[in-house]
């Protein structure tokens, strides 16, 4: 069963609620939790009032356990479980949803995103005219991968450009920035993630794509491979095209105000 967290009215924040919240969500991670949560908060600390947001999607390693560990070490940690596997795309919507800040920074649990580039990315975003219509979203020019990742990443991105026109290079970038209140507008579904970019431009915001570090995976295993990049996201594809044909952003014609 998920553990479900209620979204809150972002339009009345807590009081001293942090300026950031990082998303991370994790699968078998015990190795790596430890280390990026260093990371985080060395990229952070001092620059941001931030929070960092582990969401277990049903390790089976002891991932969990390790992270209410390194809760005593990181006071800004919070973490939340999943009972069962539900996939990456439910565990950042259960840590967006779960965020006291209005802005996300979501990365990848594997390590191979570098928290360092996380500063550059939120100054971007907060840089923009209306960053509530922006997401900035990581380029990974130079991938640090097996050849058989990089090639599936490159098929799998291509189909997607090809397919929905989003104009972004490298979707499947963990390394994201965005408004909490327009990615819970967004159509939820599984394997949403992988089609960010397209969702923010259905609901009339823009994606900028900015060049990020990129780092060899150092522990545990990767998940992902030709079949689940490209093959399973087939059907979400077709789903993506369905709801890109369909949106409609109506434009409010001003008018005299009714009487009081």
């Amino acid at each position: 069963m998920l553990v479900m967290v209620a979204a809150k009215n972002s339009s009345n924040p807590e009081p001293q609620s942090p300026g950031l919240a990082v998303v991370v969500p994790v699968n078998n991670e015990v190795e790596n939790v430890g280390p990026l949560a260093a990371e985080i908060s060395a990229a952070l600390s001092g620059q941001e009032s931030f929070e960092m947001i582990f969401v277990d999607d049903g390790s089976n390693d002891g991932t969990a356990d390790q992270l209410r560990t390194l809760q005593g070490r990181h006071p800004e940690l919070r973490v939340f479980s999943h009972r069962q596997c539900f996939g990456q795309s439910a565990a950042i919507w259960t840590g967006v949803a779960a965020a006291r800040a209005l802005v996300i920074a979501t990365l990848d649990g594997d390590g191979q995103n570098d928290p360092a580039d996380i500063p550059g990315l939120l100054e971007r975003f907060r840089q923009a005219d209306a960053p509530d219509k922006l997401m900035v979203v990581g380029h990974r020019a130079k991938r640090r991968d097996t050849w058989l990742k990089r090639t599936s990443s490159r098929i799998a991105n291509g189909v997607r450009a090809a397919l929905l026109g989003d104009g972004t290079p490298d979707t499947g970038c963990g390394l994201k920035v965005f408004s909490r209140d327009t990615f819970l507008a967004m159509p939820r579904f599984d394997h949403m993630h992988r089609f960010l970019p397209a969702l923010m431009m259905r609901g009339g915001g823009r994606v900028e794509s900015v060049p990020v570090n990129h780092r060899p995976r150092e522990r545990g295993q990767s998940k992902y491979g030709l079949w689940n990049r490209l093959g399973v996201g087939i059907t979400d594809l077709f789903g993506v095209m369905w709801l890109l044909r369909r949106g409609s952003r109506p434009e409010i014609e001003p008018g005299p105000e009714n009487d009081a």
